[in-house]
This record gives structure tokens, sequence and C-alpha cells, in this order.
């Protein structure tokens, strides 16, 4: 079994900041392609994002979730497309619990599956998801789609180890062959 966990803003919709609006909410090319081909592998998906907007004051949780439940809908795969999800309140002045970079959401599922981390993917825009991807010492996949140049930021983090692709189902097809090699199937 593969564990793959996504990103949302920037990665399956398109970066807003500080995104309250469900009417805001915009699927990227590519995504739905690339999560049929994650669903057909037999993946399970995982949304882990960072909304420190709640932590600020900004907007409430249930404008997080009804930005979730617009996705899906837009997404057109079922709600239960995800087999968990981590919605992150923390500012980043706050005690970080879940935000990534902390590989606690990661562990916990781990524990929840008996998985081990070889089993596991982020994918995501920004830096904060390959730094989670380092610090669980799991597979990480970057997509250029954030609105900045994600493959600058690994150079100047020293993390030129983790691929990055220009659109999700790129970065999507990386994950299933990279499992399928390292199942020894093809």
């Amino acid at each position: 079994m593969t564990y793959v966990f996504l990103d949302r803003d920037g990665t399956l919709i398109r970066h807003v900041p500080y995104l309250c609006d469900p009417n805001d909410v915009q699927i990227l090319p590519t995504v739905v392609d690339g999560l049929t081909e994650l669903v057909r592998a037999e993946c399970k998906l995982f949304l882990h994002t960072n909304q420190s907007g709640i932590g600020r004051g900004y907007y409430s949780l249930a404008d997080a979730v009804a930005c979730n439940e617009k996705m899906l809908s837009q997404i057109g795969l079922g709600r239960a497309l995800f087999d968990d999800v981590c919605l992150c309140p923390e500012a980043p002045n706050q005690e970080v619990s879940y935000r990534k970079p902390s590989p606690k959401y990661a562990h916990e599922v781990m524990a929840r599956y008996a998985a081990e981390k070889s089993r596991l993917c982020y994918v995501g825009d920004n830096i904060s998801d390959l730094l989670t991807a380092k610090n669980v010492g799991c597979a990480g996949v970057g997509v250029n789609t954030g609105g900045y140049d994600l493959r600058e930021l690994l150079r100047r983090y020293d993390l030129e180890q983790f691929p990055v692709f220009d659109n999700f189902l790129d970065a999507a097809s990386h994950v299933v062959d990279h499992f399928r090699r390292s199942n020894g199937t093809h």
C-alpha cells in the first residue's frame, strides 16, 4: 500500500492567500487526472494543509472546511477521496503541533495503518511540504504550480533530492511509477 499526503493550496487548487471563500476555489489543471491515477493505483490519499489564517483570526475552521468541500465537489471523485484530512490551524508564531514541516501527522498515519515510512510520499508546491518529507524520512515530490520557483527554493534549502514537476499529473505519475518500481512490479 502507498500512502500519499497531498497539500491543498497551490497543489490541488489555485493558491489564494488566506483562502476562506468557497467561491474562490479553482482546481488546477491536470489535478483530476492525477488524482484519478493515484486512486486507480490504490493509493491511500491524505490531505495535509497548513491553514494559518485560522490561527491568525482571518477566518474560521468552518470556512476552511467549506473550501475543502467545494474542492471535493469540483474534483468529482467523491467526498471520501481522502482517507483522512489534517487541517493545521496554527499560525507560524504559535506552538506547532501538526503544521508542516512537523512530521506528527505522518507518524500518526503510520501508526494507524502500520505503514513503513518507505511507503509514504508527500506531494506539494511549497518548501514546507518537502521539508515534511525530509523530517519523516519518506519520499517527496514537488509541483511547480504555487506561483514561485520551487526548484530554486529547493536549491536554497539543499533539498534537490526531491523531483519537481510542472503539473500535478506528471507528479502523480511519478509517485505511482516510483512505488511500482520499489515493489518490483511494472
